[in-house]
């Protein structure tokens, strides 16, 4: 378990050691415990259980890390794209003052985390380990999540306070290094260090990274820095070291264990989730101990499923009740809710869906409860009159999202208001024309308050496909008064599909592209997707990262990156809703307060522009 709890009182002064530690043991006693716990292999371990704390607790598998990493982006907005509580993290603070406290957990844990792998570092060479190779094998853990650590913390924060050892003193006036800096002292040796010393590992592996890992982040990172250096001299490497992953795993991963589902189906069967073969690296979620010597705490299981479930119990044949909250895949409280362009992206060229839309997204789902139609939901959902007393068994289906794409479309979509179950058209939802999510509906069968006009609430906008990558049914219930707790599913902080497009947009900076293709339309051939032709541009490339990998912590990342960030035009014509909020200063996210304030002079110098 992690040795903090010497209490010190005042939360400013606990910020004031963060930034320069993280870790209260560093600057008090507890650093001869430190010490001694290095007297042995199995007291060192307890160092390396710490460095996965803060990443367990605040990063993979939470709202934060799902809404800073996919929120604030093209394809998502908040549920109805209703202005609510939670602008920070869909709408760029909805035009209000920008609240400088929402990022307070994370920043915290991020130091948190790099003070635990530092001390880590520190004290390695103090254990007698019997072979340096055992050692080697250990640090390169730890440098391989602080490398994580500030990879995240400078694509979210920018420029940052570089700290490599235990700190012995706090300092009140930190200097912050520019990101490329960060990259080339820190990130970027780090990797390289555990891509040489790290195992190979196998697909039982769990949140400890293995040698695949270290490549795949590698190559991310020298990706990453493109944004950084207007000569792009690192994209080569990118490649480089992406080829490696892609070329051991079409020769059978037996150098790095590196491989890819030949069949897009099997990436998220839940058969496959704990043992997957596609991961390079991904996050286990116990109910008690989580195999590093800690426990994740009922409310901090991987609940991801959860966020991009629609409102569907808005319909009456579906019961918000404890035993269905267990099952079903999403609740009233969800909050990502894909865009128009998200959407979009799944129409190939000649007007069919990419297979990979009915695979990764939930477009129906069958009553949990009789359901008689009445005629206040009748007239409430624009149905005929013919279909008030129609009756819905438990079981049956109860609604049914249908897209202009569906072999099948005309024909539900002009039955619609006359079929048993609640069909939701993809038409009353958005709009094509304006690219937005539709907030009133003119009624067919006006009555009542409901109009034709277009000046009706949209009671159709609830519902939307609902994205299923992190559903699982394998979940922990502690207290059923509580509803569900969580799951026992691992999640993926980045798989082997990603290398692939790594490896095309690299080669576009690098090369120019003369094998970018390629590398994308092997992504879409094992999805079943038709090819795509011609030259691949750094738009290409961005746009099947969407269909790939949406929901995987990775577009705020690949808008940043793109150069998506610098004004408001891709914004304008991906999600305009969100483009009416955009500043280019908030593709950085604001400093808490809470640290701020401890700083020499109030820490203004410290703060990122437009906060």
């Amino acid at each position: 378990m992690k040795i903090k709890n010497i209490i010190l009182g005042a939360a400013a002064i606990i910020s004031m050691i963060q930034l320069q530690s993280c870790s209260l043991d560093e600057v008090n006693p507890g650093g001869f415990t430190m010490e001694a716990m290095s007297n042995t292999e199995e007291g060192y371990q307890t160092l390396i259980n710490q460095c996965y704390f803060a990443m367990e607790r605040y990063f993979y598998g939470t709202d934060n890390w799902m809404t800073l990493t996919e929120g604030d982006t093209d394809l998502w907005t908040y549920q109805r794209n209703k202005s609510t509580s939670w602008t920070q993290w869909f709408w760029f603070f909805a035009g209000a003052a920008p609240n400088t406290s929402y990022t307070n957990n994370w920043w915290n844990g991020t130091y948190d985390g790099i003070g635990s792998c530092n001390t880590a570092i520190f004290y390695a060479d103090k254990v007698p380990f019997k072979t340096e190779e055992e050692r080697n094998a250990k640090v390169a853990e730890a440098r391989f999540l602080r490398a994580v650590y500030y990879f995240n913390a400078v694509e979210q924060f920018g420029g940052v306070t570089i700290i490599t050892e235990p700190a012995k003193s706090v300092n009140f006036n930190p200097e912050r290094s520019d990101p490329l800096t960060v990259y080339e002292e820190i990130i970027i040796p780090d990797l390289l260090f555990a891509v040489e010393w790290l195992e190979k590992g196998t697909d039982a592996t769990t949140t400890t990274p293995t040698k695949k890992a270290a490549l795949g982040f590698l190559a991310k990172a020298y990706l990453q820095t493109v944004q950084y250096d207007s000569s792009k001299k690192y994209a080569a490497d990118a490649l480089k070291y992406a080829k490696m992953l892609i070329d051991d795993a079409e020769a059978g991963g037996a150098k790095y264990n590196a491989y890819m589902y030949p069949n897009y189906d099997e990436v998220f069967k839940e058969e496959n989730n704990w043992n997957n073969k596609e991961a390079l690296w991904k996050h286990r979620w116990y109910a008690g101990d989580d195999g590093h010597g800690s426990s994740n705490g009922n409310y901090r299981l991987n609940r991801n499923d959860e966020y991009f479930g629609p409102n569907i119990y808005q319909f009456g044949a579906f019961s918000n009740n404890q035993e269905y909250r267990i099952t079903y895949e999403g609740n009233p409280s969800g909050l990502f809710m894909p865009t128009q362009h998200l959407l979009s992206l799944y129409v190939q060229n000649d007007g069919t869906l990419d297979p990979r839309f009915n695979e990764v997204f939930t477009t129906e789902w069958n009553a949990n409860t009789p359901y008689t139609w009445d005629e206040s939901t009748v007239n409430r959902f624009d149905r005929e009159s013919s279909v008030t007393g129609s009756q819905i068994a438990a079981g049956e289906l109860g609604l049914k999202f249908i897209m202009p794409q569906d072999p099948n479309y005309d024909v539900v979509s002009e039955a619609k208001l006359t079929l048993p179950y609640l069909v939701v058209d993809y038409k009353d939802v958005y709009s094509d024309a304006d690219k937005k999510v539709k907030a009133n509906y003119s009624y067919n069968n006006p009555s009542g308050n409901f109009t034709s006009d277009g000046s009706s609430e949209n009671p159709f906008n609830y519902f939307y496909p609902a994205l299923n990558k992190h559903n699982s049914s394998n979940y922990f219930v502690a207290n059923a008064s509580r509803s569900r707790n969580g799951n026992l599913n691992a999640t993926f902080i980045m798989r082997m599909a990603e290398v692939y497009l790594i490896a095309a947009e690299a080669d576009i900076y690098a090369n120019g592209g003369s094998n970018a293709m390629t590398y994308i339309n092997k992504v879409r051939t094992r999805a079943g997707a038709q090819p795509l032709s011609g030259s691949a541009t750094i738009r290409t490339v961005l746009d099947e990262r969407g269909r790939e990998l949406c929901g995987e912590y990775a577009r705020f990342y690949d808008l940043k990156r793109t150069g998506m960030f610098d004004d408001s035009s891709y914004l304008q014509e991906t999600h305009p809703d969100l483009a009416e909020f955009f500043k280019p200063e908030y593709a950085l996210r604001p400093i808490p307060t809470g640290f701020i304030q401890t700083l020499e002079g109030g820490g203004s110098y410290y703060q990122n522009p437009g906060y």
